[in-house]
């Protein structure tokens, strides 16, 4: 998606929350790379790898590239309940948690896989996320929201949702997808930087080796890093939508095709959502206002409905 960051693994419904919040993750994001930059280059120097190996590249790339997302996978429970101020459930206190925490146990048996963490989080817009480095020690969260504004029905659907996206794995198959971006992001960057660098660094000696300007490479490399970075997000937003017609498709076995579909027709009226937007990309309740198809992690709610009016993933 970007360079690394330290990015939620979770699934959930989420939309966008505007050009401010946009200009923010920029931002971030720009700070991120010019704090890896330095990491990167202090990491090189104590190790004495030479920065002009293509070899030392490629290995702090990998790194650096899969470092991020392995670290955020292993801590995505704690930071999805920190993000949210989600509560777990310890033992139900009242008649919604009891059959919450009873539905998601029901739905786990069906799936083949542990009983998740279940937890609560306040919050107006329907939504609901599943979170964890394994399908064995995973976890299901669901607003406030969504418990007072569905029915039953369309509440077991969202569940079902989240449960088939830990069946499938998608946490841990995300983590890879982003760990390859993020490497080929870093490595291909500082390649070419390097290059830009010799051709414009100055003048150096017969046979003596050199970078090239820091600054000039620095410079380079930052503003590559930032352009593949958004390129490199259109594949994980594409994967991220692929994962979304599949979930959608194990919650429909689960539950059912028309409780599936009533869930996302209600999903239509949703609030805009409260969660952080490092989580957008694994909620149920997808971007709504994305400037492109090419960049939502979700897929339009009437395509999903389509989908599963037609089987396309059911088969």
């Amino acid at each position: 998606m970007r360079a690394p960051t330290m990015c939620v693994i979770a699934y959930c419904v989420l939309l966008n929350r505007g050009k401010k919040k946009i200009m923010m993750r920029i931002a971030l994001f720009l700070l991120t790379n010019l704090a890896v930059m330095m990491v990167f280059g202090l990491v090189l120097s104590l190790t004495g790898i030479q920065s002009s190996s293509v070899t030392g590249l490629l290995i702090m790339a990998l790194l650096f590239g899969f470092g991020g997302s392995i670290i955020s996978l292993l801590m995505s429970k704690w930071m999805a309940l920190k993000s949210v101020g989600g509560e777990v459930i310890e033992a139900p206190r009242n008649e919604t948690e009891r059959w919450l925490m009873d539905t998601v146990a029901q739905q786990s048996r069906q799936a083949g896989i542990a009983m998740p963490q279940v937890a609560i989080y306040h919050a107006p817009d329907i939504n609901a996320f599943a979170t964890g480095a394994r399908r064995d020690a995973s976890l299901v969260a669901v607003s406030t929201g969504l418990l007072q504004n569905m029915s039953r029905d369309e509440a077991e659907a969202v569940i079902a949702h989240e449960i088939s996206h830990i069946a499938n794995g998608d946490m841990v198959t995300m983590t890879l997808i982003q760990g390859v971006v993020n490497t080929f992001v870093i490595f291909i960057s500082r390649i070419i930087a390097q290059v830009a660098a010799g051709f414009l660094g100055g003048n150096r000696d017969e046979g003596e080796e050199s970078n090239g300007n820091p600054l000039i490479y620095f410079a380079v490399a930052t503003v590559l890093e930032l352009v593949f970075g958004i390129l490199a997000s259109i594949i994980t937003m594409w994967f991220s939508r692929y994962r979304e017609f599949h979930a959608d498709a194990g919650s429909a076995k689960l539950v059912g095709r028309e409780k599936m579909i009533a869930a996302l027709q209600r999903l239509k009226t949703s609030y805009e959502p409260q969660e952080a937007s490092s989580m957008m990309a694994f909620c149920i309740n997808g971007k709504s206002k994305s400037l492109s198809e090419l960049f939502m992690t979700h897929p339009p709610l009437d395509k999903r409905i389509e989908a599963l009016r037609s089987g396309e993933y059911l088969k």
